[in-house]
């Protein structure tokens, strides 16, 4: 595989310089020398942080990085890198590359203030980050391509929402729950097809909630916590979709209520931030910020054990500011200190095993603010 890399970029930049040269090619073969079908496996393996450079060898090499072919194929055989998408800014989005190890910017969004100010939720689903908000008298969602590194506006759901439960799976997402225009809870459910750009209402929840987490986790999509209608209690039950049968289960009391206590919670909850979960290997994981610790859940048991603790440096306002996401085989915590004179953001990941959590730093920067949303995108 790593001489298939290699391979791949040397034919890559020679084939370019033919080109340029004004020698005539097979433009379909890509790599002339091993034909189209094998470039486009050399391609697969490369990393996705190569495409930028590979998209300027010539015409042939970007139409197919920019199609988004090579992404679907490499679903379909498993190759996956995963990047961190977060914004401290109001309309402005960073990226960090673990692989290079390298903080990327986004273009800037081109919202209005309304939108600025309103409660938002961010999704990865594909090769596309979907930035959910409100415009001046509707929700709207602002979508970005790393296709074409552009941001397009006008999707829309067909109930439209805030507040929702959400993951995504490959290039599916689902989301559900939340509040409409008019400040319902909702039970509503539906799935998002990036490559068709296609919505498709579920069947609803058995709970109306908002304010709710969702993952998804040996295929299922689990949402949790949140608030019911007509109540400032959080919710310990949780649920479960199957795509497959197309059908809700309850699960009751799955979530651990805040202070260590079952059932709802007695304080309200309308100011704390939804349960900050990641899924890594099909094992979920929660932080716990009042008790700056991580747990793990018992998927036969129907509980929760206590592992060890956050990052030091994983400071929070009622669960806002601070992420906790699954990326791969590790879960990253970002959030940092704060300070009069501004502050930091950290990237801690942990590798998940059967001992407690030993964090280690992958990245930092200054930052004056705190971690508004946060996206993995895997592809």
């Amino acid at each position: 595989m790593q001489g298939a890399h290699y391979l791949s970029l040397s034919k890559a930049v020679r084939v370019g310089d033919r080109h340029r040269a004004g020698e005539k090619e097979d433009s379909s073969s890509l790599i002339h020398h091993i034909g189209h079908d094998n470039s486009v496996s050399c391609l697969l393996r490369c990393s996705r942080s190569d495409y930028g450079s590979l998209a300027s060898v010539n015409r042939s090499f970007r139409s197919l990085i920019k199609s988004g072919e090579l992404y679907r194929l490499r679903r379909q055989i498993g190759v996956v890198e995963h990047w961190v998408y977060f914004s401290c800014n109001l309309l402005q989005w960073e990226v960090f590359d673990p692989i290079r190890s390298r903080w990327l910017h986004l273009p800037r969004m081109s919202a209005n203030e309304c939108f600025c100010f309103s409660d938002k939720e961010s999704l990865a689903v594909g090769t596309e980050l979907l930035v959910f908000g409100k415009d001046i008298i509707s929700y709207i969602i602002y979508k970005y391509s790393i296709l074409t590194n552009t941001w397009t506006s006008g999707m829309e759901m067909n109930v439209p929402r805030c507040l929702f439960a959400s993951a995504s799976l490959g290039e599916i997402a689902i989301l559900a729950g939340g509040c409409d225009p008019r400040g319902n809870v909702l039970s509503s459910a539906e799935l998002y097809n990036s490559d068709t750009g296609r919505w498709e209402m579920l069947p609803d929840m058995n709970t109306a909630r908002k304010m709710c987490s969702g993952v998804f986790m040996d295929g299922k999509f689990y949402v949790i916590g949140g608030i019911g209608t007509g109540n400032i209690r959080s919710l310990s039950c949780g649920e479960v979709y199957d795509m497959e049968t197309r059908t809700w289960r309850e699960i009751p009391n799955m979530f651990p209520a805040r202070n260590g206590e079952t059932g709802a919670t007695e304080a309200p909850s309308v100011v704390e931030a939804p349960p900050l979960l990641a899924v890594v290997n099909n094992e979920l994981y929660a932080a716990d910020l009042a008790a700056k610790e991580v747990r793990k859940y018992d998927k036969v048991r129907n509980s929760w054990s206590t592992l060890g603790s956050l990052p030091e440096h994983a400071m929070s306002m009622n669960g806002w500011g601070i992420a906790f996401q699954g990326c791969g085989e590790r879960i990253v915590v970002i959030g940092g200190p704060r300070s009069l004179g501004g502050g930091t953001v950290e990237l801690n990941f942990w590798v998940p095993n059967e001992g407690p959590p030993q964090w280690k730093l992958l990245a930092r920067k200054p930052s004056n603010t705190f971690v508004y949303s946060c996206a993995v995108m895997g592809c």
